[in-house]
């Protein structure tokens, strides 16, 4: 009988949602790319990804009481959400945006 193994996407999630650690990485790894051409992308993607993992759009709107679908245009390639947005969204997933930055100052 073959093993039956877990997608890489839900085993990602399941770590985003679950691990701050691994969630902080991520974001943080993100942000290193964010002068670099589409990266600005890649950082909205990323915290689209953790949003995702950790109960949606909808609970996000909630926590933020910011509307659901200026939340999807915001977070979104593309995007272009203002500091006090990508600050709001930060907070109410836990991360704060000075964890992030701080969590590279520390590695370097």
């Amino acid at each position: 009988m073959k093993a039956r193994s877990r997608p890489h996407e839900d085993s990602v999630l399941d770590m985003l949602r679950d691990d701050e650690d691994f969630a902080i990485e991520y974001l943080a790894t993100a942000l290193e790319e964010i002068d670099e051409p589409g990266g600005e992308d890649v950082f909205l993607l990323a915290i689209r990804r953790i949003v995702e993992a950790r109960g949606g759009m909808s609970s996000l709107s909630q926590s933020t009481g910011l509307a659901r679908p200026s939340l999807y245009r915001s977070i979104a390639a593309g995007g272009d959400p203002k500091l006090s947005t990508v600050l709001k969204v930060l907070q109410a997933l836990g991360i704060g945006m000075s964890k992030v930055v701080s969590h590279r100052t520390e590695e370097a």
